[in-house]
């Protein structure tokens, strides 16, 4: 719903910068769905080893492309909850794939998913508040404010 919004945005506003967040929509989006691919993707399914784009990469990013990447993040979800169902609070330990050096990380599947959706949601809102002061009237994005054809979905 909010990434259908930002679709509606023109560039300056996409890629405008603030002083808190990740300094755009853009890259408040992009980022958050990059703790999905870090935390679910790498370090929990071992799909990917670098799963943090450039900053030319995202500079070069359009709305697509970042619907993309989250799509890709869901798909992570979803095999996270096939896969670990049954081992969702077993620690898995390992260094970082993105980050040399890391040293041992010891983390449960359940503690990595919550941490990717509170994160997400917390940028979610940093992006509400960019699009207020770029003068836009957020959408609701409370499943429990969607219009009843919505719910149905």
């Amino acid at each position: 719903m909010l990434l259908d919004q930002c679709k509606e945005l023109n560039k300056d506003d996409f890629t405008k910068e603030f002083e808190f967040g990740f300094k755009s929509i853009r890259d408040s989006l992009v980022h958050a769905a990059g703790c999905y691919h870090a935390w679910l993707g790498s370090f929990i399914l071992s799909e990917t080893s670098s799963p943090l784009l450039t900053k030319e990469r995202i500079n070069n990013m359009q709305i697509d492309d970042i619907q993309r990447y989250f799509e890709q993040a869901d798909r992570y979800v979803e095999k996270v909850l096939e896969q670990f169902t049954d081992k969702f609070d077993k620690p898995i330990e390992k260094e970082l794939a993105w980050r040399a050096n890391s040293g041992l990380i010891r983390k449960t599947p359940r503690q990595l998913l919550v941490h990717s959706l509170t994160h997400e949601s917390h940028h979610k809102g940093q992006i509400v508040a960019m699009l207020r002061l770029l003068g836009h009237t957020p959408k609701n994005t409370d499943i429990l404010g969607l219009p009843a054809k919505e719910l149905a979905k």
